[in-house]
């Protein structure tokens, strides 16, 4: 029997580590049931990140809350003989009725700050963490390199390439929900555009010029189907190619061009030669696109040598996130029984209690630091942990801020200090302390 493509609504319960359901086992098996505090947070951020854009735990909260262990799953835990019958009995009718604190979507997230801690029955938040886990490293990642490429291109819009080179159908349609929120322009990807409202964008492959005879004649037949295209420029010769464009534009003026796509060879001297050509023609409209293994830094030295490129396609160096594709992300015990709990472990330390971090800002609005702190304690500043999900169920009013996070990362874009916008990799001096009470009680 074929093998379903992505995981289904009524397995997903499964999509957890072996460990997280013997654990949950034993814990039934002890009668333990006391409330824990479970915290997502990193160790360290990545050499190439100086700070990471938090994404995909607001979905995860939402997402846990519908969670069940429908009949099919548990006829499956059964047959592999290792739960007991009466436990498969209570996972069936297993529900999470805890409460989840979380960042909101698309907030700079640093070192040791949670972004997202769960409080429920040790059980019930156990069994969170594999999933949790998963759907938060992955957008996590993607949207913090989604928005270093943002930053590179000043203004210039940024286009994902990336669907052909991620690693996997999941990976690829969750991804463009991270590339909205940290602000890229479009997407090539269809399914992903549509179910995250990210515009789609595209051009053409270079084997729909080589089906042709002539490179005028597949510029001129596109050009015709899509009003307002762009047309790949680099099968052949690319300023041959430009000259084709030119060439057509001049047969027919009424065709709409809106731009050329350079995708191989020396980009900063075929953009300066394809932009001259342009504009020696009259057609200072047609703008200039480009693609060919594009990274934030090959975009950053393009501008900086002021090439007029007008916008940015990228797809592996973002789909794979190449350069940082994972964060040392762990879902930690903090507090049972009302008792803060740490781990020791040397390089492993963890900060023990329930927790809230307070931004502050400077005289000019700017991020200057965060303290992180007990959740009972109120400092100055502004609390970023706020409570997703309420004994099972979501907060209509805060889930609402996930939808309006492309806007807030955009806003949040222009108060980041110098230091943090920075590409190169090294330390961003953003300042994190812990509150005396936090201090104390590690």
């Amino acid at each position: 029997m074929t093998a379903p493509l992505t995981v289904e609504e009524d397995e997903l319960a499964l999509l957890t580590d072996l460990y997280q359901l013997t654990m949950t086992q034993a814990y039934w098996r002890e009668g333990m049931d006391d409330q824990a505090t479970f915290s997502l947070f990193f160790r360290r951020l990545p050499a190439e990140r100086r700070f990471m854009l938090a994404c995909g735990q607001q979905h995860a909260a939402e997402l846990v809350s519908r969670l069940r262990f429908g009949k099919r799953a548990i006829a499956r835990l059964a047959e592999t003989g290792r739960f007991d019958d009466a436990f498969l009995d209570w996972l069936a009718n297993w529900r999470f009725e805890g409460d989840i604190w979380t960042l909101p979507e698309g907030t700079p997230v640093f070192a040791n700050e949670p972004l997202l801690e769960v409080d429920a029955p040790i059980a019930q938040a156990q069994l969170l963490e594999s999933l949790i886990m998963n759907l938060v490293q992955l957008e996590t990642v993607l949207a913090s390199k989604a928005i270093r490429l943002v930053m590179a291109a000043r203004g210039r819009p940024v286009v994902d390439f990336g669907l052909r080179r991620m690693h996997g159908v999941d990976a690829a349609v969750r991804g463009v929900r991270a590339y909205r929120t940290a602000g890229l322009a479009g997407t090539s990807n269809v399914l992903g555009g549509l179910r995250h409202d990210l515009p789609l964008n595209g051009t053409m492959a270079h084997s729909y010029i080589l089906a042709h005879d002539s490179e005028r004649e597949a510029f001129r037949a596109f050009a015709r189907h899509m009003p307002g295209t762009t047309l790949l420029v680099d099968t052949h010769d690319t300023l041959a190619g430009v000259r084709e464009v030119i060439a057509l534009l001049h047969e027919e003026p009424d065709l709409s061009i809106g731009a050329i796509r350079l995708d191989s060879g020396h980009l900063e001297e075929l953009a300066r030669s394809a932009r001259q050509l342009l504009d020696e023609a009259g057609l200072d409209d047609v703008k200039i696109v480009a693609s060919s293994g594009l990274d934030e830094h090959a975009i950053d030295a393009l501008l900086a040598a002021d090439v007029p490129i007008d916008a940015f396609g990228v797809g592996t160096q973002l789909g794979a996130s190449a350069d940082a594709p994972v964060i040392d992300l762990s879902y930690k015990l903090v507090e049972y029984a009302g008792e803060p709990r740490i781990k020791h472990s040397p390089g492993k330390a963890n900060l023990p209690g329930r927790k809230q971090v307070y931004r502050h800002v400077d005289a000019a609005g700017r991020l200057a630091g965060d303290t992180i702190a007990g959740r009972d304690e109120q400092l100055d500043g502004s609390p970023l942990l706020v409570r997703s999900v309420t004994q099972g169920q979501p907060d209509p009013q805060t889930m609402a801020l996930a939808e309006s996070a492309r806007e807030r990362v955009a806003q949040t874009r222009q108060r980041l200090p110098e230091s943090l916008t920075q590409l190169a990799p090294g330390d961003g001096n953003y300042p994190v302390t812990l509150s005396e009470a936090l201090s104390a009680r590690r």
